[in-house]
């Protein structure tokens, strides 16, 4: 039950827990390598008991190594061990994580709980046939040169004729009408639908 627990007495046992405080406080490169090789295991085992998933329990490892090098001057000596402020580190990082998820899972179930309801789907097809001419549209959108979006961004947002879309643009008129016919040419080859010539 208890085996977990093995990996930290080796490491209490091994010492030299204020010189590697010391050199974590000091931001030693080495510092980090080496607390994760002591204490690695342990911090592990800890959070795995309360996560249950050794995918998001070494996720969790990795952030508690992090919040230990980033507040490493915090650690005092004097309320404790190096190892006992790591585990309460890594105790909180997974007690953080399993509130979290079950906010998340009692969200989820709420809005799960809200498409029960079948007036929600009235209108599906038609949303779903908006979407997809939505796709479409921005497809056919990014075939687009950069000059011909402008010139149809300019016409559409800003409502500007050929004329004041040549002189915004420091172009001539007649290049302006060139992008403006190749831009509708595309989209109408595009969408295979009218477009206003």
């Amino acid at each position: 039950m208890f085996s977990f627990l093995i990996p930290l007495l080796f490491a209490v046992a091994a010492g030299g827990e204020e010189a590697l405080a010391e050199l974590l406080r000091r931001r030693d490169p080495d510092a980090l390598a080496k607390l994760y090789d002591r204490y690695g295991r342990v911090v592990y085992a800890s959070i795995y008991r309360i996560v249950r998933d050794q995918g998001i329990a070494e996720d969790l490892v990795q952030e508690t190594f992090l919040r230990v090098w980033n507040r490493a001057r915090h650690f005092d000596s004097v309320r404790g061990s190096l190892v006992t402020w790591i585990l309460t580190i890594a105790r909180n990082q997974a007690i953080d994580y399993t509130r979290s998820m079950d906010a998340r899972m009692a969200r989820g179930q709420t809005e799960i709980d809200g498409l029960e309801h079948p007036a929600l789907f009235v209108n599906i097809e038609q949303d779903l046939l908006n979407s997809d001419r939505v796709r479409r549209v921005r497809d056919a959108f990014q075939r687009l040169t950069p000059n011909q979006r402008l010139v149809l961004e300019l016409a559409y947002f800003e409502g500007l004729s050929q004329s004041e879309m040549a002189v915004r643009t420091q172009q001539p008129l007649g290049t302006i009408k060139t992008w403006v016919r190749a831009a509708l040419q595309i989209l109408r080859d595009e969408l295979g639908e009218a477009v206003p010539a």
